[in-house]
């Protein structure tokens, strides 16, 4: 299957991969890109950067502008290793300390700003520009490469999906509770959301996940995107 997407193909696809949290989109994108040796666009990683950096500056998570000029004024970086992708914030790595608690909860705040999803939007095509690239997110085939080569819209079971992030972050009891309220949360506020509300684009391939196993997820979307390398 690689070699036909190496050896056969000129040209590099732009896959987009939306839904909601704990639906599984950044493994299978992880997990995609280094099967097809594409870079995986991470967008909740680079909002989570700019929110670590609010955090460093300690500016207000709904000060609008100064989030805008701050993200002008950083340098945002994405590189592949064989372990998945290295964030880099200003040239330091910062992959660790993105995925803490405190960040994840200021990058989904920070990320509700249209100024600030705008911005991120601009940098995310140029990063993208010349294909090669998976992307997952929430409005990545309806906003940010509105004209990916394929799109998926992968959603899943909310309970499934709370019990996932728990397994994931390894956690229970109270703490899981108040994991699953932030998801639930989320959900709402990405549904909601009047610039870009999470939602499947017209043209998307829609996976349900829920009895899915993520190795079955994959090999349906390799599938899908070894198609379209073939028309």
């Amino acid at each position: 299957m690689n070699d036909l997407i190496h050896n056969h193909s000129p040209r590099k696809l732009i896959i987009a991969i939306d839904g909601p949290a704990g639906a599984g989109k950044s493994t299978i994108a992880s997990r995609l890109a280094r099967k097809l040796g594409y870079v995986n666009l991470e967008s909740g990683a680079m909002y989570r950067a700019l929110a670590l950096k609010a955090i460093d500056r300690d500016i207000s998570f709904d000060d609008e502008p100064t989030l805008v000029k701050l993200a002008e004024e950083s340098r945002i970086q994405l590189e592949p290793t064989v372990g998945g992708n290295r964030t880099l914030l200003d040239g330091r790595d910062v992959s660790d300390r993105i995925r803490e608690r405190d960040v994840t909860e200021a990058a989904s705040r920070v990320s509700v700003h249209p100024g600030v999803r705008a911005w991120m939007v601009a940098h995310q095509r140029e990063m993208g520009a010349d294909g090669g690239v998976v992307m997952e997110g929430r409005d990545i085939g309806t906003k940010v490469f509105p004209d990916a080569d394929l799109k998926i819209f992968l959603d899943a079971d909310p309970v499934v999906r709370e019990q996932r992030r728990m397994e994931q972050q390894k956690i229970k009891g109270e703490v899981a509770a108040k994991v699953a309220a932030d998801l639930r949360e989320r959900d709402r506020r990405d549904r909601t959301r009047a610039v870009s509300p999470l939602q499947a684009a017209s043209d998307a391939v829609v996976i349900d996940s829920t009895n899915l196993a993520e190795d079955e997820v994959l090999a349906r979307v390799e599938e899908l995107a070894v198609s379209r390398l073939k028309k």
